[in-house]
This record gives structure tokens, sequence and C-alpha cells, in this order.
């Protein structure tokens, strides 16, 4: 009847909500026979209801860590509702049991075996508590039976944690009179004639006679014995504690043993993790996020962005981790405020839907930078805090190079912040160091295969290649892919002809085709060209280099676009870093650094989480700047983000600069390796940057906004419209709405904010709404918010621009014409042999990413608006092979942004005391 019950309800859960079902674990430890057949049974008890039931087994040598860290996971899996331990422990290492029953938490507890379910019982908090399974059992027969327990004389024997204790107290809080019997227990027989109703649960045989029983009392026998019987094939039968032949003729019930409690145990084992399961929906909407948000209280004028930062308390990134469904396992802290997240959680989560997916960009901003970032944390704190949507941030972690020069840092600003904003600008977890040693190393193995090549001959290359070790020479694997490359099957070292061998070792780098530099995360004007080789150790070999910034280091653009570690390994062993004499591409698997490369990467590749001013959730993942790079975080933080917000949830990421580079290097190259479709443009506009756009006068950084741009001018800002037009022009080329967040500014009048609404309707925007939320956090991005959620819902009718297949001049062209508003391209000679090269080389059917100013539709950072009409000058074209694009240089673009013009002085400081950091970024 139990299990006919359970059947309906678990039924009716998964009638009301699709694809959940209750979730129960069993570990195991050890192989005990006994054990084996219990678990049998509830698996199969499960499986008959509808429960999705998970053995875990670990052997018999697990230690006492092990087995808490396999619990520890299993109460972090928001799958799994009811979870037990089945005992024994079966392990050859000392285990302490009550830890390990402890260690449940008590939410799953569906055996009620911690303490803190036992206290709650022995409390009469029968409602907020999980009962023993037996005892609960015992209860359900009983009250079967019709009787009115409240009053009855019940007597228990035995005391045992599992069945005796907690039956006495449940009896108790039945409104019985209970008794409790035991081993020192004068004059039982007595004491057991007393009873309306008998548990016995004294692991002893047929301890309890028939004629100490009073006549029509109810008997629970919860014993299981085994003794001698000549007559059963093994040589014993099962018995309980009570003997049944004698008991049965004074019982008005009575269990028999085997057949009567023990199916009834198992039954509401999953009774209870059916309830648990109940409990968890009344809490916790599938697919809803149980969060808890930080109330902001903002002041005016607003303070500055690291008091801002430094007056909230995130909570523990644990915390956070845990709010938004991630494992204990899947975390890994680094303190107490940012975390890495492993990419077993996007394994784990691949049959889940994904959410909508939003990509803010702008319009072509001033210097100052129109605040996109600041966007996309209001966006995700409106969503969240206000909405309450399952939402998540996706950002890049920001070069240092900006951060201490003119942009300063990209926490975002005001009251839409990421936080703690030092932790976020600084080295965060670590992952730009991680780009810059593995950049290096190529850089290293470059040159050094150069002089090496250089000063031996053949033979001895090959010996320091494929050394002798104990007399014995082995290819590694990175060779045999070389030897595959060259066409050589052979994997014997010594079989290898002198032909053979000469082709092994010889890459024959021509010096003049290096593309690969090392790089800094600092700008610093000096290295952007620069001679190596000038120690005597290096024997005349010296040639002009250069550094440029770690964020444009194709290792970071891999890094944010690779969708595992196995992905990532072949994109950097694809990475070509010159030609060779012969005119064919070197790569980084030729020179034998891919899995050095991949070791160096373990970590980064992991994303990192953090948390906004308001408490919700963000992945800071990948740096490449959008200029000179793709400009967007990385694949994979967005991928897991996705599944963590669930059908109806929102990730919300963002595309650096503006439109034209960022977005549409966005939805051409990330969307295309990623397969991922964007719902919905966020286009980020200000009335500073459009009064720039019409004809005011230059912003420079550190230097007063003229008086334009201070009082209000409405023709002016009417003319700088033509910029957000095209903008909006261009993201609709990609088939997906668009709303326009026009970022409001308390220079700003409301004539001027109502006039960018309305010509961003008129241009096409699905909608166009004024923000307020660096003034008032997540509450002034509330209308945005909505526009956005409605936006979300209309047909996407997502498309690039170009196909691959396409010559790559007439790709660099599309771009040019259609999102720039060229008249046509210009490729100067070293650019025009590159073209040549590359298609020769096998990378003509690449996506392009444009090296281009941010701060203008055309290259000439003067030309403002919406420009027309103009050649677009290509300087040189690079090949990033492993990141998968090729990235033509416009103009003057370099690769090593300098610092300020201004002699340096850095407000920024740290206080030796408490070692706060105080100043600005």
């Amino acid at each position: 009847e139990v299990r006919e019950r359970l059947k309906k309800q678990v039924a009716e859960m998964k009638e009301k909500f699709p694809g959940f079902r209750p979730g129960l674990a069993i570990l195991q430890v050890g192989n005990r026979d006994d054990s084996n057949l219990y678990i049998n049974m509830k698996l199969k008890a499960a499986a008959e209801i509808g429960i999705n039931a998970n053995h875990i087994k670990l052997p018999n040598t697990a230690t006492e860590a092990e087995v808490l860290k396999c619990i520890a996971s299993l109460n972090g899996d928001p799958a799994v509702h009811g979870f037990i331990v089945q005992l024994p422990l079966d392990s050859d290492k000392p285990i302490n049991t009550e830890k390990i029953t402890n260690a449940v938490a008590p939410e799953k507890d569906v055996d009620g075996l911690s303490s803190i379910n036992a206290g709650k019982l022995s409390r009469g908090d029968l409602g907020d508590c999980f009962i023993p399974c037996t005892p609960k059992g015992c209860m359900e027969l009983i009250r079967q039976t019709g009787i009115q327990v409240a009053g009855k004389r019940a007597v228990v024997v035995g005391r045992s944690k599992i069945v005796g204790a907690p039956m006495h107290d449940l009896l108790l809080w039945n409104h019985a009179t209970v008794t409790t019997c035991h081993s020192k227990t004068s004059m039982l027989a007595e004491e057991v004639g007393k009873a309306d109703i008998l548990v016995v649960a004294a692991g002893k045989a047929e301890m309890v006679k028939g004629e100490w029983i009073k006549p029509g009392a109810i008997v629970i026998d919860c014993g299981i014995n085994h003794v001698p019987d000549s007559t059963k094939a093994s040589g014993k039968r099962v018995v309980g504690d009570v003997a049944y032949s004698t008991a049965k003729e004074k019982a008005s019930y009575i269990t028999p043993v085997p057949g009567g409690v023990g199916p009834m145990t198992v039954a509401m084992l999953m009774q209870s993790t059916v309830e648990s399961a109940q409990r968890f929906l009344e809490k916790f909407q599938p697919g809803k996020w149980n969060i808890q948000y930080n109330q902001l209280t903002p002041k005016m004028p607003v303070p500055s962005d690291i008091e801002i930062s430094r007056s909230c308390t995130p909570k523990p990134i644990d915390q956070v981790a845990k709010e938004v469904g991630l494992l204990p396992d899947e975390v890994e802290l680094y303190g107490q405020t940012k975390a890495k997240v492993h990419l077993s959680a996007l394994k784990r989560l691949k049959n889940q839907p994904d959410g909508k997916y939003i990509v803010v960009t702008g319009i072509t901003p001033t210097p100052l930078g129109e605040g996109k970032s600041t966007t996309t944390i209001g966006l995700v704190q409106a969503l969240g805090a206000h909405l309450h949507q399952n939402v998540f941030a996706c950002v890049r972690q920001p070069s240092q190079g900006p951060t201490f020069g003119i942009k300063g840092g990209a926490a975002g600003g005001g009251y839409s912040q990421v936080v703690p904003m030092e932790e976020f600008n600084l080295h965060l977890t670590g992952d730009i160091h991680a780009v810059t040693a593995a950049n290096n190393l190529v850089a290293a193995a470059v040159d050094t295969r150069i002089f090496h090549e250089l000063t031996q001959n053949d033979q001895a290359l090959y010996n320091r290649l494929v050394p002798s070790v104990n007399g014995v020479r082995k290819f590694s694997e990175v060779q045999i892919r070389r030897l595959q490359k060259l066409g050589i099957s052979k994997t014997d070292p010594t079989a290898l002809t002198k032909e053979e061998v000469n082709l092994f070792v010889r890459l024959d780098i021509d010096p003049a085709t290096i593309t690969w530099q090392r790089v800094l995360d600092t700008n610093d004007r000096f290295l952007r060209k620069i001679t190596i080789g000038q120690s005597p150790t290096e024997k005349g070999f010296s040639r002009m280099a250069q550094f440029d910034i770690t964020v444009s280091s194709e290792i970071m653009a891999v890094l944010a676009l690779s969708d595992g570690l196995d992905d990532m390994k072949k994109r950097l062993g694809r990475m070509v870093v010159a030609s060779s004499k012969r005119g064919e591409p070197v790569t980084a698997d030729d020179l034998g650094v891919t899995g050095a490369l991949a070791v160096l990467m373990k970590d980064a590749i992991k994303p990192n989480l953090m948390q906004t001013l308001e408490g919700t959730p963000v992945f800071v993942h990948a740096g490449p700047f959008a200029n000179i790079a793709h400009g967007n975080s990385s694949v994979l933080a967005d991928k897991i983000a996705l599944k963590l917000v669930g059908k109806e949830g929102f990730v919300v990421t963002e595309a650096g600069f503006g439109a034209d580079i960022g977005m549409e290097k966005f939805f051409n190259i990330k969307c295309r390796y990623s397969g991922l479709q964007p719902n919905v443009v966020v286009l980020v506009a200000t009335v500073r940057a459009l009064k720039m756009h019409g004809g005011g006068p230059a912003v420079t950084a550190g230097v007063p906004l003229p008086k334009e741009y201070m009082e209000e001018n409405l023709q002016l800002l009417a003319r700088g419209c033509s910029n957000l037009s095209k903008q909006i022009q261009n993201a609709q080329m990609f088939g997906v709405p668009v709303v326009v967040a026009v970022n409001a500014f308390k220079t700003d009048t409301k004539a001027e904010l109502a006039l960018v609404v309305q010509l961003a309707k008129e241009a096409g925007a699905f909608d166009a709404v004024e923000c307020t939320h660096w003034a008032e956090g997540g509450k002034g991005a509330v209308a945005l918010a909505q526009a956005v959620q409605r936006a979300s819902q209309t047909p996407s009718d997502f498309r690039f621009l170009y196909n691959v297949e396409l010559p790559v001049v007439d790709k660099i062209r599309l771009i040019a014409q259609q999102i720039y508003g060229a008249s046509d391209i210009e490729l100067l000679p070293e650019a025009q042999e590159k073209v040549t090269l590359y298609t020769k080389q096998g990378f003509g059917n690449l996506p392009i990413c444009m090296a281009k100013t941010h701060l203008s539709l055309s290259h000439d950072p003067e030309q403002k608006g919406a420009p027309t009409g103009f050649i677009l000058p290509i300087r040189d074209i690079r090949a990033s092979v492993g990141a998968g694009f090729l990235y033509p240089l416009v103009g003057t673009m370099s690769t090593m942004p300098g610092l300020p013009t201004r002699p340096c002085f850095y407000d920024i400081d740290l206080d030796p005391l408490s070692g706060e950091v105080n100043g600005l970024f």
C-alpha cells in the first residue's frame, strides 16, 4: 500500500515538474554480502516507485577522509534528496561511524541517524526531522491496526540508537505511556505483560515468550536471528526476538519474521525520500535558485568605487557556489571571495537546457568608456535581486595594462560592481600570469631551437632531442606526431635514415617570419621594439623582437575559445609561431612544447567565480583585448553558466569596445566556435559619447569635459546619434533583437535622454531604456531588465555575416563595408603577401578578427559619427591558427598599448596594518 501511494506521488511530481525525479543515494563501504542484499532490495523498491537511486560503492580500503569527501559531494548534489550510509562500514581502516552518520546533511538524512535528527525526534519535533526507517515502519504497522495509540501502555524492549531509543520517542510523542526495557531490566516478563503495544528489538532469538504477552496486545518483532535447523538446506532458519508460534495465540496483531518489519523498513526509506523531495520542491522550485541577495543602501553623492566595494560584505564564495547549484567537489576555493569551477560541472549538467544568452556591447566609445561593464553588472543585479530570475554575468578578467593606465579597472562602477574590486582588478587567481608564462615558454623555445640548429650537426641535435635513457631511446608522443606530419611512420629511433633524421631535427625557422612575441601584462612602450641575443653566450645570433601585452597573446584567445582541456591542448599545439625557409608553418607542436603549455594552463582553464555587490554570481574568465584580439570572455564560462541558470534563466556576457569590434567578433568568431546562439543584444549608449560623435570637442582622460558636454545641446546630440543608428543596424545584420541601454550621467538632461530613446527606437531598436544603475545598482536597471526579458521572448533569426569558405580578402571586405561603412579596402604589400602565404598554408578558411582602433568606425580615431566612403588600409595580416582566426592589422594598430602620455603617478597604496588596498583603479 505504501509503495503504491508513493508511486502516485512521484508520478504527480513528474507531471507538475517535468524532468524532476526524487533522488536517493546509498553509500556503501566494502562488500559485505548482507549489505549487498539489503541494498539490492532498496534499489529494486526505488525503481518500482520511480525514485532515481544511485549506489556509490567505496572499496574496503577507503579511509575515513575519503568517505567524508564522498559524503560532502552527495550533500551538495541538488539531485540527491535522500542519502543513507549503509551500515556497518566494512573497511580495513579505522572509521568513526558516529562521525560518518553525523556528516550526512540532516535535510537528506532519510535514515534519521544523525544527532540532529535524533535530537529533534527526542524533543518531539516530528514534522521537522527524519525518523529512522525501522521505527517509522513499526509505527505505520501499528496505525494499520486501527488502534488508538494515545493513552495506551507501550513497552519497547531494546535501546539501540537505530530502533529502540527512537521507537520510545516516537511512541511517546504519539501520546503512549512508554517503558523501555533492556538487558538490565528486572522482572522483564512482568513489564512485557503490561504492554498494549509491544516492540521488541533486542537482537536475541525468541527471547520474549508467548505466555508473557498480554492478551490482545499488538506485537512488533524487529529481530532477525539465525538458529540451527537441520531441516533447512543451509542448516539454519531465521527467527525473530519473539517466540512467534506461542505469541500469535495471545496477540491481536503480530509481525512475522521474516516478512514483517523488514519490507516496511524499506518502504519507509522510500517514503522518507519522497518526503524529502517534496520538501525540496516546496523550498526550491526546480530551476529556481534559493539565493540570498544583498540589499544596497545607495548614498548621494555616490562615493568612490573602492569605498562602495569596501562597504559591502560579500557572501562566502562557497555559499554562492551552493546557491547556484554547484557541488562542493566542483569548486576550488581561493580564499573567501573567489573560486575556480571545475569543468566536471559542465559534464554533469550536459543534459540541462540552456538559458537565455544576452550580449552587452556599445556604441563607439570615448577614451573614458561608456559603461558597458557597469551596465552588464547593473543588468544582472536587476534580473536577479529585483526580478528574481536565475542570472549569471560572464565578464573578462582585466589586464594590469589598462588597470594601471588611463582606463583603470573593469569591475564596473558605482553601485554596479564585481566585488571585491581589488581582487578582481589585480591577480585574481593568476590566469593572466599563467598565460604570460606559457607564451614566453614558446618564445624561448623558438629562439633556443634556432640557436641549436645553427650550432649543431644533425646527429648532435638528434641525440639531444631523443636522448638515450638507461641505454634505451624512445620517441615522445609529441615527437611521434612530428614524424607523422613528415610522413614518417617509423617509431624506432634507431631506424631513421640520415635524410629522415635531418627532416626530424631541422625546423629551419626563417627568423624574418617569426610572429610569436614575448609578452608582459604591463604597458611599457619601451619594449615595443627590442634586440635580443646580445649576450656573448648567444654567439652573435641576435635579432629584432618586441613585447606585446599579455592579453593580446594567442594563448589568451585559445583559453577564451576552448571548450575543454582536450580542445585547448589541440589548439595550443596548432599555434603557428613562424614559417620555415621552405615556407611551411612551424607550430608549437613542432617545437615539442604542447604538453608543457597544457600543464601551465591546466588551472587557468577553470572559470573564476565571484559575485556582484547585490550577491548575484559572476564568472570572470579570460581577457583577450577586443581591438587586437576577439575581446570576449570564455566559451566555457558561458556554457557552464547557461546550464546553471536553466531554461528560464539569463546569462549576460560583455563584448569589448563598440559593436563594430567586440560584438562583430562575438558573433562571427565566438558563437561560430561555441555553437551558442544569442537571444538579445544590449547596446550601451551615453549622451556624452553621442555629443562627441555629433562634432563635440575631443574627450581626453584626465582633462575636465568641455562645456558642450555639461550643457543641454539637442542638435549636437541628434547629429551624434548617427553612430547609435549604425551600431543598431550592425547588430540587426546578425538577426538578433537590440535593446538600447542609455547609461545616464548626472549632467544629462531629461530632454537629452528622451531624444536618445526616441532616435534609438526610430533606428529599429526593440526598445530603448534610460538606466541609472551606476547610482542605484540593480534598481536603476529594472526597466532595462524587463525590456531584455520581453526581447528574449521574440524569435531570433541569428546568422553569421560571412561564410568562412570565402577568400580572405572577400571576408575582410565584407566586414569593412557592412560593419564599418567603408567603400573598399586597400591591402598594403606586406598584407597581400600574408594573404598568399596563409592561403597556401591552408589557413584561408579561418574567421577574420580585425585589429582596429576602437575610437572610430573607421581606421582613423579622429573620424567620429558614422563615416562612409573611406578606404580601409590593411597594413599586415597575422595568423592565430590555434585560436582559429586571421587578424588583419588596420592602420597603425599596435599590440603593446603605451602608458599615459604624461608621467606616471599612481594614486594607489597599501595599508601596512590592515593589508587593504587604498586608492583608485
